[in-house]
């Protein structure tokens, strides 16, 4: 189903390629990404999970690496926090609602360069069929190299914050104590390996 998302989205995002001089697109390696969110639970401890199933696109011009794009999807119901009740939890209507909104996809519109090696990838996320702009804080991307197949691979780490309220994710209850059951910030860890097309 996410198929419908993913690969017009993907389609468009390689074809401005050659805009950018020296760009080079890279895709994103599953079997070596991660996608991974913790969250508060009963204001006592963390919740964390991640998402199984995604695809994406970073196109890097290594001239001028804030023309980097930033394009990506995610299979909503590969949701996982190692509790199958919770994950049917999230994968419902209190949450992702899959059926309706099966992908969470994020596009880049702006990076600028931090301290050292990072930089701050501003772009619109969209979850539960809601779109805000937020700013995702970025090391990397690292310095190309060859792998045992002859392809190359560069990666990057990256790291946010966002309120899920603000996408729509607003269920909740509130315990004896006066504390929620679930938190309202969720903090976002991010670790992508790319090949070279």
């Amino acid at each position: 189903m996410m198929e419908r998302y993913i690969t017009p989205m993907m389609t468009l995002f390689v074809l401005a390629v050659p805009v950018f001089t020296h760009a080079v697109t890279w895709e994103m390696d599953p079997a070596h990404s991660s996608f991974q969110f913790k969250v508060r639970h009963m204001t006592v401890s963390s919740v964390k999970g991640d998402f199984s199933k995604f695809r994406g696109v970073v196109i890097i011009d290594d001239k001028d690496i804030t023309q980097m794009k930033v394009e990506m999807a995610i299979e909503a119901a590969s949701v996982n926090t190692g509790h199958p009740q919770r994950d049917d939890h999230l994968r419902g209507q209190d949450f992702f609602d899959v059926i309706k909104y099966p992908a969470i996809t994020f596009v880049s519109s702006k990076v600028t360069k931090a301290d050292g090696d990072k930089l701050r990838v501003t772009g619109d996320l969209t979850i539960h069929g809601v779109t805000r702009e937020i700013t995702v804080d970025m090391e990397g991307p690292a310095a190309e190299v060859k792998d045992p197949g002859g392809n190359f691979r560069r990666g990057a780490t990256a790291t946010a914050k966002i309120d899920r309220r603000d996408f729509g994710l607003a269920w909740n209850k509130v315990l004896d104590s006066g504390g929620l059951v679930v938190g309202d910030e969720v903090n976002i860890y991010v670790e992508v390996e790319l090949i070279r097309k």
